[in-house]
């Protein structure tokens, strides 16, 4: 049925006969000429339609947009003037001979090149706004990423090995989408949240090294970059320490960015510990196009009678730290109290700020509902810390070290981009030296800060067990522009180690065993060392593409409350598959 793709039409093709099919993006009548734009995935080509081939005529007298149409004729130059440098095949066009409507299009819910047209009802006719030239591209730069990342990694020797969609359900900081088992009442399986068990187990099996481009489930509260089911870039491999496994992965990230970006990452990423990733930025995942930077005050300020302050500044678990927006001067009241709303939402309970009009003139310079409580001994060396400058903000928070981080680190983006200070397209880091373990004070426990098969940087039982709060871990985050876009560990491979880590999180020899029990019994027939990452693919490609959401970049996303318009699922199922389920619902009165 077709030749060539209509984004093939070009100058080499003059005087010979094509066959194409697409879709009728633009019918133009002038005057007794029929023109059409046809379009398919490769691109658009103009077709001439005259009075001459009386039956392609009549049958473009006929044609509706999106209408599925299949042209055969003779690519001729366009008229000297009329050429569309804008297209690949600006500089012809295809004189139809015969023409036939493959499908006749109703006229449809929506116009594709109409920006205005709602989330909702672009994923309700997702099919549709896949004809969009914007996610076409989208989804082509996908595949390309895709096959960039698959020709690396099998250029360096991993195997692609697929493991299981149906599972047993394991703890991994997320609740899981359960199946149940027709064939065992009562039992269910488990939808993966990762393949982080099985990949641990093929190196046990001697795989040495894997990927897999995967599926993975997580019934989670979503936003922007989360999905209830996502695709991960999968990796694990044998006998490499943390940097071996980083400097070949982020060999990997610059040959895909120079490939497909023709842009240069920086030779090697910068590293940064997690307690300064969270002491300048308050986050550990910081963008670092921002030139801004957290500053710690809390020995300024520990004795001034000022309690919101002070008080923060004498607790252990307390932080208080300044944030100097350069140029904020001009930001009104009401901006002021727009930021103060978004710390907010980070549980801070107010901002305080000082904005400095002319630092010559000390105090009658300033403008702050809160200098009047700081003494000058006090004030001038905190400006000093701050490096504050005519015009400058500088905000305040003041709370528990979580709290000031959480809002503080979400306020620095946000100044970031209001006041236009991101500085360059590309900030790629690893983040370093996490903390093995952070204390549940609702539940009174430790929880792992990545997962609990991540290996602890200790030298025995005795110093994990003795000293948890300060136990490190070897694992490692890849940041880009502010998202985490990969992270990974070096894994546990000694079943004792495994045990005591296990006790440490409040899961006893008797769950461990129910849970992980297959694994425990692996690590003791010859585990290798071993260790990987995982990257988030959707992530990935939505940084790359430039790109708000995750969504935009997979083919049949779900909403923000996991639910796919297209087809409306979730749905009810009828009884009789309940029932061959062995599952009844409770019927409310």
């Amino acid at each position: 049925m077709r030749s060539h793709y209509c984004g093939q039409i070009n100058e080499t093709l003059l005087e010979q006969t094509v066959q194409l099919c697409g879709w009728a993006h633009r019918r133009r009548d002038h005057g007794g000429v029929i023109f059409i734009d046809l379009r398919d995935r490769e691109g658009l080509v103009q077709i001439v339609i005259d009075p001459d081939t009386a039956a392609a005529f009549a049958t473009a007298e006929r044609v509706r947009n999106e209408s599925v149409l299949g042209v055969r004729g003779r690519v001729r130059p366009r008229p000297p003037g009329t050429e569309n440098p804008n297209l690949a095949s600006g500089a012809v066009e295809v004189l139809a001979q015969e023409l036939e409507i493959l499908n006749r299009a109703e006229p449809l819910p929506f116009q594709l090149d109409d920006e205005d047209v709602s989330e909702e009802i672009r994923l309700r006719y997702r099919y549709l706004d896949l004809r969009r030239p914007e996610m076409q591209q989208r989804l082509r730069l996908r595949t390309r990423i895709v096959q960039v990342l698959r020709r690396f990694l099998d250029e360096h020797g991993f195997l692609d090995i697929e493991t299981p969609m149906l599972t047993k359900a394991t703890p991994e900081g997320a609740r899981d989408y359960l199946v149940p088992s027709r064939t065992h009442p009562g039992s269910f399986f488990a939808l993966p949240q990762s393949p982080q068990l099985f990949k641990q187990l093929l190196m046990i099996g001697g795989m040495d090294r894997y990927y897999q481009v995967v599926r993975c489930f997580r019934d989670e509260d979503l936003r922007a970059d989360r999905q209830p089911e996502f695709t991960q870039l999968d990796i694990e491999t044998s006998f490499m320490d943390e940097q071996q496994i980083t400097g070949l992965m982020e060999a990997m990230i610059r040959a895909l960015f120079q490939e497909v970006l023709e842009v240069d990452l920086p030779n090697p990423f910068p590293r940064l510990d997690y307690a300064d990733a969270m002491l300048r930025y308050g986050s550990d995942k910081p963008d670092l196009r921002i030139p801004l930077e957290l500053i710690e005050v809390a020995d300024l300020v520990r004795e001034v009678d000022f309690q919101v302050f002070a008080g923060p500044a004498r607790d252990p678990q307390g932080r208080v730290a300044a944030l100097r927006a350069p140029g904020g001067g001009r930001l009104s009241r009401k901006e002021i109290d727009n930021y103060a709303e978004l710390v907010g939402r980070y549980g801070a309970k107010g901002l305080a700020y000082i904005k400095v009009n002319d630092i010559a003139r000390g105090r009658d310079g300033l403008q702050s509902p809160v200098i009047k409580f700081l003494h000058d001994a006090v004030l001038y060396p905190l400006l000093e810390r701050c490096g504050a400058r005519n015009n400058d903000l500088i905000f305040f928070g003041a709370d528990s070290a979580k709290i000031v981080n959480d809002s503080l680190g979400m306020l620095r983006l946000r100044l970031g981009q209001d006041l236009n200070l991101i500085q360059g397209d590309w900030a790629a880091l690893w983040v370093v030296n996490f903390p093995m373990f952070e204390w549940d004070e609702a539940a009174s426990r430790w929880n792992a800060l990545h997962h609990p098969f991540t290996s602890p940087r200790v030298d025995s039982l005795e110093q994990l067990r003795q000293s948890p709060a300060s136990c490190l871990s070897r694992a490692y985050d890849m940041v880009l522009n502010g998202t985490e876009v990969g992270g990974g560990s070096i894994r546990i491979h000694r079943a004792e180690l495994q045990s005591a880590v296990f006790e440490l999180l409040g899961i006893g020899p008797d769950e461990a065993q129910a849970k992980f029990g297959f694994l425990l019994e692996a690590l003791k027939y010859g585990c290798p060392p071993h260790g990987g990452l995982a990257f988030g693919l959707d992530r990935l490609v939505m940084l790359m593409a430039g790109a708000r959401s995750i969504r935009e970049v997979m083919a049949f996303p779900k909403t923000q409350t996991a639910a796919c318009l297209l087809t409306q699922a979730p749905a009810p199922v009828t009884e009789i598959q309940l029932r061959d389920l062995n599952i009844r619902l409770r019927r409310t009165p």
